[in-house]
């Protein structure tokens, strides 16, 4: 099928795509890797009557450091990420996590800003940037905000910019060398979306209890999920066998992921109690530096 008919804009600054968002906000959609929003204009299930293609707006692209934070323009390519030596050393749970992001070409084409602003519960990244704490920098005419992941994210497909905001940058907090990281999925096939997954920071103090630790969901309700029960057994704990199976028990504790014919509910539940029990091992395993 072909895309229902609309305009098309190809603004090459951020000033002139935000003037346009201002006068067009409502009726548009903003067009960046494609990856996603091509596919659903495609067969019709989307319908702007304008596309802001911010693909010439350069400034959007880089991925810096700033006040230890890792800083990830919005029109960075996913590959950019993927093969980054700075975000492999400081911030590897973003690279493991990318890595299972559709195919390599789906990968060179998509960007960090329209992945976290097309908010698909079954993707990798909002999960990975739920566990890592990331806040998400967004500008309109009317002035720039930065929210909280939890802010930033609402439902299915849905996210808390407007109109007229254009996602600027994600700003991901510096973590502990010693920090282990990982992150698990299951899918049917490489490449199709997550039935489940878990995306995990584990950070073990010098009397070897846990002393700080975040676990994020995929796949397991209308945004990303943070298993903060999870987390708060295991904070000051000692993390074996035992304390990981309780772990990941309470971490799907009144999750009601969707039914559909891929799985019921009952075998995503159990599916993201393995994902989970999976990414703590490997986590704790990297602690304290390996890999």
């Amino acid at each position: 099928m072909k895309p229902a008919q609309f305009e098309y804009d190809d603004p090459r600054t951020l000033e002139d795509a935000l003037d346009l968002l201002e006068r067009h906000g409502d009726e548009c959609k903003v067009l960046a890797g494609g990856q996603s929003l091509v596919p659903l204009m495609n067969f019709r299930l989307s319908r702007p009557a304008r596309l802001i293609d911010i693909n010439g707006v350069d400034s959007l692209a880089h991925i810096s450091r700033a006040d230890g934070h890792l800083v990830i323009g919005a029109m960075t390519r996913h590959t950019q990420v993927e093969h980054s030596a700075q975000v492999a050393e400081g911030w590897p749970l973003l690279t493991e996590a990318i890595g299972w992001v559709g195919h390599s070409q789906i990968r060179n084409r998509g960007t960090i800003g329209g992945s976290v602003a097309h908010a698909d519960p079954a993707a990798e990244l909002p999960a990975a940037l739920a566990a890592l704490d990331a806040t998400f920098e967004l500008r309109s005419k009317r002035g720039a905000r930065v929210l909280s992941w939890n802010d930033f994210f609402v439902s299915e497909f849905t996210t808390a910019v407007a109109p007229d905001e254009l996602v600027m940058a994600v700003h991901v907090p510096a973590l502990d060398p010693s920090t282990g990281t990982a992150f698990v999925e299951y899918a049917r096939r490489h490449g199709d979306f997550a039935l489940g997954g878990a995306a995990v920071t584990l950070k073990l103090g010098r009397d070897g209890r846990i002393e700080r630790v975040t676990i994020a969901l995929l796949s397991a309700g209308p945004a990303p999920v943070r298993a903060e029960a999870a987390e708060g057994l295991l904070r000051g704990s000692k993390l074996e066998e035992a304390s990981i199976r309780a772990a990941s028990a309470a971490a799907v504790k009144g999750l009601h992921p969707t039914s559909d014919i891929h799985g019921s509910t009952d075998y995503r539940t159990a599916l993201l109690q393995t994902m989970t029990e999976r990414a703590l091992t490997k986590a704790a395993a990297r602690a304290g530096g390996g890999r």
